[in-house]
């Protein structure tokens, strides 16, 4: 953008003296330490500790889903419903067999008749006589570590067995899946739209201080300085804010999460604990997860230098700038 010397001296001419702010040596152009870049820094920190935390929940759903895959990978379910005239023990003597004949099978235990209704139990009660009740019974199969067997022998086998199913987990997995997917995904999302409200609370706040140093940016363009000179000045302070708000808020992610892991610690031995535990895990997000969270407030602060130097130069860009 070029600008005429006689008409920054017009211009400049029209200003009163008590209006123009002192020029000091080694003073930064955009101060750093006004209200409004304290409060800049205040709305960074806030979404920044946001999307932390929903970058961290997802983090840590991704890494429970695969722990739960996993451990249900390595394992299938027999199961024979019982059948008037048939040897109930007999069938399941015989599928258990037949499972551990399987390569890559390392174990298969069969459920007894009354570890079949303790399964039941917290849906129909204790003390419930289920033999007169068509109850299933299992045979638990495990699978060697690392190991995928070709189970479609051991399901032609079964067909033979009347009454006989195997139960590969399959769908439970592609559902698990799905739904641990679905939860990163909103996840992502969610830090997307922070990054774009932090890109308009940037740029609002950057059209606030240009308005408000007007006449050091005349005076600047009046002794030679350039756009890009301006520009620059305004994303290396605006970068110190969104790296200072950013650290703000990443840390306080990182605190959250470690007070959830202790807490988490410390109802370990009740029901609920156990349940949470079971569902989340000890809400360590690991090395992982601290990645992300770093990532995320470098990330910020990239946006804030960034959408600080395009604000700027657009409004120099202006006609009446």
């Amino acid at each position: 953008m070029r600008h005429d010397p006689d008409t920054e001296t017009s211009r400049l001419s029209r200003v009163p003296p008590a209006s123009v702010a002192p020029l000091v040596r080694d003073a930064p152009l955009v101060p750093v330490d006004s209200a409004a870049s304290r409060a800049l820094v205040a709305v960074i920190a806030i979404l920044t500790f946001l999307a932390a935390l929903c970058a961290g929940a997802a983090e840590i759903v991704a890494s429970s889903s695969a722990q739960w895959q996993a451990s249900v990978a390595r394992e299938a379910t027999i199961q024979i419903r019982p059948r008037p005239g048939i040897d109930l023990e007999a069938l399941v003597a015989e599928a258990a067999a037949a499972a551990r004949a399987t390569p890559g099978v390392v174990a298969a235990e069969p459920f007894s008749a009354g570890q079949s209704a303790q399964l039941l139990e917290p849906w129909l009660g204790a003390g419930l006589d289920l033999e007169e009740l068509p109850v299933p019974r299992l045979v638990v199969v495990r699978f060697a570590d690392g190991a995928t067997p070709d189970l479609a022998p051991l399901r032609a086998r079964l067909a033979e067995i009347p009454g006989a199913s195997l139960d590969d987990h399959g769908l439970w997995l592609a559902r698990l899946s799905a739904m641990a997917s679905t939860v990163v995904g909103v996840g992502v999302a969610i830090v997307v739209l922070v990054l774009v409200a932090t890109g308009l609370a940037v740029a609002f706040a950057t059209r606030g201080a240009m308005a408000g140093n007007r006449t050091i940016v005349e005076v600047l363009h009046y002794v030679g300085a350039d756009d890009r000179y301006i520009a620059r000045e305004f994303e290396n302070r605006f970068l110190r804010l969104g790296l200072r708000g950013g650290a703000v808020g990443g840390a306080g992610a990182i605190a959250a999460f470690l007070l959830l892991g202790m807490l988490a610690g410390s109802w370990r031995a009740s029901p609920a604990g156990d349940q949470i535990e079971a569902l989340f895990g000890s809400f360590e997000v690991g090395w992982r997860g601290l990645a992300v969270i770093v990532t995320i407030a470098l990330v910020v602060s990239g946006v804030t230098a960034l959408v600080s130097g395009l604000s700027v130069r657009r409004i120099l860009a202006e006609p009446n700038a």
